[in-house]
């Protein structure tokens, strides 16, 4: 079962602009929004609909409240004046599409209302600016309109829609036929038990839906469409079986709750698939109050924090870590000869960074859950402007360590927090806590993948506990160090020779920065990578300035001359650079994944490949993810292991993240990963696929291989 990627508006897609609610591209028009009301004025107090009108072009078609494996929902924010209310969209049935490489969704096509009622207040004041006839005036109601239209590619559109009616004693119906036509396709509440029962039940990962009714006998096609809750992934609903008046669904589910008993959804009834005689019943929250209850999960809470405990203790072992652990080991370098206790302190303002960034990116990722968003590992290196940032500080904290300038506090503040005239303190072990966390996470280590992947479908409180866990396991070694500073003896004593290591240690970021700009270049192509070096050249220069101008004997003058062209600098440059040639910056995507035998990978593609029965080695990687790097060179560019995949036969397909493909998103969610490494093998057509570990071995790879049947040849 392949569920693959809702579309995220996020995405790098062409974003277009809107003019009176219509949506163009390539002098197309694509969409025409317009807001529609029932009445021809508004009553105080009493209630009207408000329907938002979407004709698309022929072939175009905008989604469901559910979209199913691709897509994303109409959205509507209203501004109205206080005291108003108004109520859910009411969505009519849509129609279920199935496209190639098995991506089922659920939308409409040519034409769609969604109905919303907005009660007004039983009084309404003019607005302050009316004039002329008193007691005459009419309100404007606004509203953010957000949708993604698809054919064969899909373009995120929006407008700023108002309806204006005028306020009156009483009104006639207006838009009759348009809103009774849509009203016949609402869904309508399931019947009562005496006409219609749902049953739930589980067995396994698939949950099961038996509809007993005497109206079953009546319809050729029917269908269950679920609307699954939070982070709930499911898979296609099939027809099980049938009978006269009973029929049985299968709904597979994947990555989600194992307590799930039961999902909302509608039983549509028609005499043809996607037929306009289409009905349904909605199956809501007391149906599913009703379901059946079903076992525990296999493994419980506690085995997942530690998942998560071990995997932030391998963290400091993977490649993703290795450019920074020299900050960590020079910090433990520092302190090697300072008292007990402040060892301790320092030790513990550096885990104190660890915890900030994780439980941070903790909270984060909550709120982007409530907020309906996909949420996953590592996804703010999808994000080029954060790896530009990340960029600026790598270069920053490297001048600093060559002595080009240095990094302070305001005065107050470092003999508040530092208690000494230097900067090498508890601030300054906290800071290289956090920057180093904040380098050691954009690749999932062994152990964690599970164990994030598990609290992704879990309540926030479970999100924020397993952070925490993989906090303390990152943080471990640093703790026992930190508390048992007898085995400090076996790090060298501080001494002039430091200058000359902190020195070393910068070229060591400068290698990060180089990591960087090479990510940057994947995201946003050559061009992107040089205009974002320039910047980087002028954050140098600013920096350079500050160590050689602004300080404590220049003038005042002089420094503030000094600091005003540095802010020059950096305004002008950060417009020029940024804001213009990096923003303008785009990269080829046909391009991403191919080359040296492999194949970008597509939906379409890996299906064709599995209908024709070759088997296909999916690998999910990205150029920011470190152990996605070694694994590639220690394992997949390994003689052997190409040669194994030519003589089985095997189509490599290419899965790049580097800039957060959604549709990719979707796959990695189906296989419960928050984020890459992730290498699946698809050994036939009709064999489910097999999924290796994160960090990759060249033996487990070739035993693998070698259980795959004989196919024919791909033609690639």
């Amino acid at each position: 079962m392949r569920s693959l990627g809702k579309l995220s508006i996020a995405a790098s897609l062409v974003l277009l602009a809107q003019a009176a609610g219509a949506q163009n591209y390539q002098a197309k028009e694509l969409v025409k929004a317009s807001l529609q009301a029932d009445t021809s004025a508004i009553v105080p107090g009493k209630p009207f609909s408000v329907g938002l009108l979407l004709r698309m072009a022929p072939g175009w078609h905008t989604y469901w409240k559910y979209s199913g494996d691709a897509g994303l929902p109409t959205e509507i924010k209203w501004n109205l004046p206080p005291g108003w209310t108004i109520g859910e969209i009411q969505w009519p049935i849509p129609l279920k599409t199935v496209d190639p490489g098995d991506i089922l969704t659920y939308g409409y096509q040519d034409e769609v209302l969604l109905i919303q009622q907005i009660t007004p207040p039983p009084g309404i004041s003019p607005p302050s600016q009316s004039q002329g006839n008193a007691g005459a005036f009419s309100v404007t109601l606004s509203a953010q309109i957000d949708w993604l239209v698809c054919e064969k590619i899909c373009i995120p559109g929006s407008a700023n829609l108002t309806l204006e009616l005028p306020v009156s004693a009483s009104a006639e119906p207006k838009n009759t036929d348009l809103f009774a036509r849509y009203r016949r396709l609402l869904p309508q509440k399931f019947p009562a038990e005496n006409s219609a029962t749902a049953t739930w039940s589980r067995v396994g990962d698939d949950l099961h839906l038996k509809i007993a009714s005497d109206q079953v006998a009546n319809y050729q096609a029917i269908d269950f469409f679920p609307v699954p809750q939070g982070n709930t992934i499911v898979g296609h609903p099939t027809v099980e079986s049938r009978k006269a008046n009973e029929v049985n669904f299968r709904i597979p589910t994947e990555s989600a709750d194992k307590s799930l008993a039961s999902i909302p959804g509608l039983i549509v009834f028609a005499q043809h698939e996607n037929g306009n005689d289409r009905s349904a019943w909605e199956l809501g929250a007391t149906q599913v109050a009703a379901a059946s209850p079903i076992g525990q999960p296999s493994r419980s809470l506690a085995t997942f924090l530690l998942f998560g405990f071990i995997g932030g203790f391998i963290l400091n072992l993977m490649p993703c870590v290795l450019p920074v652990i020299s900050l960590k080991i020079f910090g433990f370098i520092q302190h090697a000869g300072k008292d007990r206790r402040g060892v301790f302190r320092n030790g513990i303002a550096f885990i104190a960074g660890i915890f900030v960034w994780f439980i941070g990116l903790a909270l984060l990722l909550i709120a982007l859950k409530a907020g309906g968003h996909q949420i996953t590992w590592a996804a703010q290196f999808t994000n080029p402007y954060f790896v530009l940032i990340l960029s600026v500080i790598v270069l920053v904290f490297a001048l600093d360590l060559f002595g080009v300038f240095e990094i302070t506090l305001p005065q107050a503040l470092m003999h508040r927090m530092l208690h000494s005239s230097t900067r090498e303190g508890e601030a300054g072990s906290f800071f290289q806590g956090l920057f180093a966390t904040a380098l050691a996470t954009p690749c999932t280590a062994p152990f964690l993948g599970t164990a994030i992947g598990f609290s992704f479908t879990q309540s926030p409180l479970i999100i924020l506990l397993m952070f925490i866990a993989v906090a303390a396991g990152m943080s471990a070694p640093y703790f026992l160090l930190s508390a048992q500073p007898a085995w400090m003896k076996f790090v060298p004593q501080p001494g002039p020779w430091m200058v000359h290591v902190k020195q070393f240690m910068g070229f060591l970021l400068l290698a990060t920065l180089l990591f960087l700009i090479y990510v940057l270049g994947a995201q946003r192509g050559l061009d992107g990578a040089i205009w974002a070096s320039c910047f980087l050249l002028v954050i140098a220069t600013v920096c350079w300035m500050k160590g050689a101008f602004v300080v404590p004997t220049a003038s005042a003058p002089k420094r503030a001359t000094v600091l005003l062209l540095m802010l020059l600098l950096l305004l002008g440059s950060g417009f020029y650079f940024v804001g213009n040639k990096f923003e303008s910056s785009k990269i080829d995507t046909a391009q991403l994944g191919s080359g040296e035998g492999w194949q970008r990978f597509t939906p379409e593609r890996l299906q064709s490949e599995r209908d024709q029965g070759h088997a296909v080695f999916l690998d999910f990687t990205a150029a920011w993810c470190l152990t996605c790097k070694f694994n590639e060179k220690a394992v997949l560019e390994n003689s052997e292991v190409r040669d194994a995949f030519e003589r089985h036969n095997v189509v490599k397909l290419k899965a790049d993240w580097t800039n957060g493909d959604p549709v990719i998103t979707k796959l990695l969610q189906q296989f419960g990963r928050p984020g890459v490494p992730l290498y699946v093998l698809y050994p036939g057509k009709s064999q489910e696929p097999f999924v290796f570990p994160e960090l990759l071995t060249k033996n487990i790879l070739l035993d693998k291989l070698e259980t795959v049947p004989p196919a024919i040849a791909s033609k690639n």
